[in-house]
């Protein structure tokens, strides 16, 4: 339903008119495998074949598409691999059931949980339950992208585009922070980039350090927004033989030396609001405090750090850090890791797209819940949740640069890739009439079933830290121990 005219590109971008001819304007995308072992000379007999399977890929970056999915997907590919006859079935499916999930490395507090996520000043998604170290956010879905207005689907689709093609996006959280997300990369918050996430909560930070501050201070105590940890209570402090000192925290207790509540959620100390710390002390017990008692006050990253010794009237007196505590600090930082914008691609491979790999779309369906048939999205890794359907996420930093694409409708295009055992695909009920050897693959040539050619291919290194995504699929369920 896109008519494009001569010499020019189609809205998405993705297709042109080249000489009355559609033209896919990306390549098609191989995945060279950099990490395979160097092949003997003359193992055995030469069969004239210029590859043979074991190192390329082809992924769906670059395919084009089947919709709408009467027909078999753009590419089916025959090769061998570690000796088994493997098959994989490549297309760039178009999701409206699609968005990010993106986790936020640090200890400040970006918005209360379910609060709107805005891109553009429309809203994209909502702040959902905090992790460990970590914020996280839930963004796009079908209800942002079609269930709004124009404008809203809109902002969606380009928020979800640019952050999965590894581009960095501005969102505004209501009633929190300002933010700046790319992925594998440290978020901006505020408009302070962040270095690190925290060693732990509170009570981890107590228990992970007790012995390395035994002796050079009478009491620490680890501000958190979540758990806030009290030496001389935890069981930490208790074990090693720590003196009571008498110290009162404002806050909700938990257990001994585990404190909830202590203050309000921000981006000050330990992602509390807090810029003194002092503001969660009450008054010290006076038959176990004593005057000259000496404090180190410190955040769950190590960024805030502050020591006090108690006066006459047991009140403390902020004091320069003495050198016997910089290196306990120091060590904190040291175990923090660096703080990164994470974002996984969320997908349904449902309705037709199916079709294009099968004539009995379920089948495929069982074969991947079976994981007899192997699923990777751009060649990178995914996640498969339990479950019906086949709902994946991926981690966009492990595949080729700029591997999505969209439509106007709007939606995401996002490559996906089955890879099985050929006589599983023939099992299952695949377009067999349709199977191409890899060497027509990596020359571009289509399929029977395509209504366009391509503008060449693109080879891409596959990831070093990843599996390799020419694996051999399982070819039988995986057993289970009695």
């Amino acid at each position: 339903m896109c008519y494009i005219a001569e010499g020019r590109a189609g809205a998405c971008d993705r297709y042109a008119n080249e000489g009355g001819e559609l033209v896919r304007l990306d390549p098609l995308t191989i995945l060279e495998n950099g990490d395979a072992p160097v092949v003997p000379f003359l193992d055995r007999e030469w069969d004239g074949e210029l590859v043979s399977g074991e190192g390329q890929f082809v992924t769906a970056l670059g395919s084009g598409t089947t919709y709408p999915d009467y027909k078999p997907a753009p590419f089916i590919v025959a090769a061998e691999i570690h000796g088994a006859d493997m098959i994989t079935v490549v297309t760039e499916g178009i999701f409206s059931y699609c968005g990010a999930k993106v986790k936020i490395d640090t200890d400040r507090h970006l918005g209360s949980e379910c609060a709107w996520v805005r891109s553009e000043g429309e809203v994209v998604g909502h702040v959902t339950t905090s992790e460990y170290g970590s914020q996280m956010l839930s963004l796009g879905g079908v209800n942002h992208l079609t269930g709004g207005s124009k404008k809203e689907g809109r902002a969606t689709c380009a928020a979800l585009l640019a952050l999965c093609n590894g581009e960095a996006v501005a969102l505004t959280i209501d009633g929190g922070a300002d933010l700046e997300i790319c992925a594998g990369s440290a978020p901006v918050v505020n408009g302070q980039r962040e270095e690190r996430m925290r060693v732990g909560c509170g009570s981890a930070t107590v228990g992970m350090f007790a012995a390395q501050w035994q002796g050079l201070v009478d009491e620490v105590v680890v501000v958190d927004d979540h758990i806030t940890g009290v030496m001389s209570e935890h069981q930490a402090g208790k074990v090693i033989g720590w003196k009571p000192t008498g110290i009162r925290i404002k806050g909700r207790r938990s257990t001994p030396g585990r404190y909830f509540q202590v203050a309000e959620p921000g981006t000050g100390w330990g992602g509390t609001d807090l810029s003194d710390p002092l503001a969660i002390l009450d008054t010290w017990k006076p038959k176990e405090a004593w005057p000259g008692l000496n404090l180190l006050m410190v955040s769950t990253t190590g960024e805030n750090a502050a020591y006090y010794e108690l006066d006459e009237n047991l009140n403390p007196v902020e004091k320069e850090m003495p050198e016997r505590l910089r290196p306990s600090v120091a060590r904190i930082e040291e175990n923090c890791e660096p703080a990164l914008a994470s974002v996984l691609f969320m997908a349904g491979a449902g309705g037709s797209l199916r079709s294009g790999v099968t004539e009995n779309p379920v089948s495929l369906t069982r074969s991947v819940q079976s994981r007899l048939t192997r699923v990777t999205c751009g060649g990178a890794p995914v996640m498969m949740w339990p479950g019906g359907g086949i709902t994946f996420m991926a981690d966009v930093t492990q595949m080729p640069k700029n591997a999505f694409g969209y439509v106007p409708t709007p939606a995401l295009v996002a490559p996906i890739e089955f890879t099985m055992p050929a006589s599983d695909y023939a099992a299952l009920g695949g377009h067999m009439d349709y199977v191409m050897p890899l060497k027509e693959a990596l020359k571009g040539v289509t399929g029977r079933q395509s209504d366009h050619r391509l503008s060449g291919r693109r080879a891409e290194k596959a990831k070093s830290d990843g599996p390799w995504s020419a694996m051999v699929a399982r070819s039988e369920k995986p057993k289970v121990a009695e």
